[in-house]
């Protein structure tokens, strides 16, 4: 029996502070530009000024992104392109900085960790900073067997707290999630349509590189099977992601509620966080108040999970790669939102009032 209830963060977690967030809103009324002629930018500035506790806002000066990686068994059953147990290859490419994420995390000058948590590879073919929160190699393939056992997702979530914690203590101010994965988004779309209550067809995308119309089917009917293993386990977060989560997907979960904790915004990736996300919604009702939904990506369970957690997107340019990409793209508006709302001048007349 497992000594971790996800249920607890309900009491640690609070909102970000509605006192700074009015001050906030009452403080962009006496700017120079007029109110709503920004548009969502006003919004994502006083979202921020609550977030930090700060009046006006502070500029968003140590960000970084955390892909947390693992491979899928599920993907042995042939429900995407890249070959099952690929995701190594993936982190190679963003460690060596040929990632697309890795190029755009360069051209903003913002730091990648990659946190490996069951990838399909010897572990020392990484560097001992990616594998040291390694829970197992692959997870189980759950159409037709647990991803975890209840001790492996418990390691997992405590890895991500973990993960959330050290972030946090070394003053990162605002946090660019995303996953590196093969098979992860058949098991964040089983976990969006079992905490939704629809059936697999209304979840199963095409994929970060798209699938055919086969490969789709393939996919639909391993979240179907996979859903006869989620259901009777609804009411518990933990034994979920042990069923068909997967290492990494409870990892996330883990760290987007301590981040929460530490209050700590997230920029929301694709599906995958967006699953975590859902998942962390159900143990902690405010812990979306601290998070972003950087853009949508096209997967029909990540629309259907934000819509759950009333989380719109800040960008739709179409994006479908995953591994951050679509979050980080997002950052440069989250950074705009802060300069303007915080170092726009007053009016004349009230800054002399």
């Amino acid at each position: 029996m497992s000594a971790l209830d996800l249920d607890d963060f309900s009491d640690l977690i609070e909102r970000p502070d509605g006192k700074v967030r009015r001050a906030a809103e009452e403080r962009r009324t006496r700017l120079s530009v007029s109110s709503g002629a920004l548009g969502r930018l006003d919004v994502l500035g006083e979202w921020l000024s609550a977030a930090q506790s700060a009046v006006p806002v502070a500029p968003v000066r140590r960000p970084r992104v955390v892909l947390f990686a693992g491979d899928h068994g599920v993907a042995e059953a042939g429900v995407s392109r890249r070959p099952a147990g690929g995701a190594a290859a993936l982190v190679r490419a963003v460690l060596e900085g040929t990632a697309p994420v890795a190029v755009l995390a360069r051209a903003q000058d913002v730091p990648v960790r990659v946190v490996d948590l069951s990838l399909d590879c010897d572990p020392a073919e990484l560097p001992a900073e990616v594998t040291r929160h390694r829970v197992r190699r692959s997870s189980g393939r759950i159409d037709r067997e647990d991803a975890l056992t209840i001790e492996e997702a418990e390691a997992a979530v405590r890895a991500g707290m973990a993960v959330a914690d050290e972030e946090a203590d070394a003053g990162t101010d605002l946090v660019v999630l995303g996953d590196v994965s093969v098979g992860g988004t058949t098991a964040a779309g089983t976990l969006v349509a079992a905490l939704c209550g629809v059936d697999a067809s209304v979840v199963t995308g095409r994929g970060g590189e798209p699938v055919d119309d086969l490969t789709w089917m393939r996919k639909c009917a391993a979240i179907r099977d996979a859903l006869r293993r989620a259901r009777p386990v609804l009411g518990d977060q933990l034994a979920l992601l042990a069923a068909v989560g997967g290492a990494d997907l409870a990892a996330t979960t883990g760290f987007l509620l301590q981040c929460a904790v530490r209050r700590t915004p997230v920029i929301l990736d694709g599906v995958v966080s967006a699953a975590c996300a859902l998942v962390a919604q159900r143990a902690a009702f405010r812990a979306p108040d601290w998070w972003l939904a950087g853009h949508t990506s096209g997967e029909p369970a990540q629309a259907k999970a934000l819509d759950r957690m009333a989380l719109e997107p800040l960008l739709d340019q179409g994006v479908r790669l995953g591994e951050g990409l679509g979050a980080l793209l997002a950052l440069p508006l989250v950074r705009a939102a802060a300069s303007l709302t915080g170092e726009l001048p007053e009016r004349a007349e009230t800054a002399a009032g």
